[in-house]
């Protein structure tokens, strides 16, 4: 636990040291937000569907060609 306050500087230096962490804490969450906001857009679906599909393709057309007998 912190000491008692000793004098008005050591009140106003850390009020403005907890501003300046509610500033940075505010600006991390909005750049969380911009992030999670574009991974949930169509357009960011599509590289990941697109491998999956080829790697299900490739994977069928092996199993295809070395099933015949």
């Amino acid at each position: 636990m912190k000491p008692p306050y000793t004098n008005f500087h050591d009140i106003e230096t850390e009020l403005k040291q907890l501003n300046l962490e509610r500033k940075i804490a505010w600006e991390e969450l909005k750049l969380l937000k911009t992030e999670i906001k574009d991974d949930f857009r169509p357009y960011n679906w599509i590289e990941p569907i697109v491998k999956g599909a080829s790697k299900y393709g490739v994977f069928v057309l092996f199993r295809k060609l070395f099933s015949r007998r």
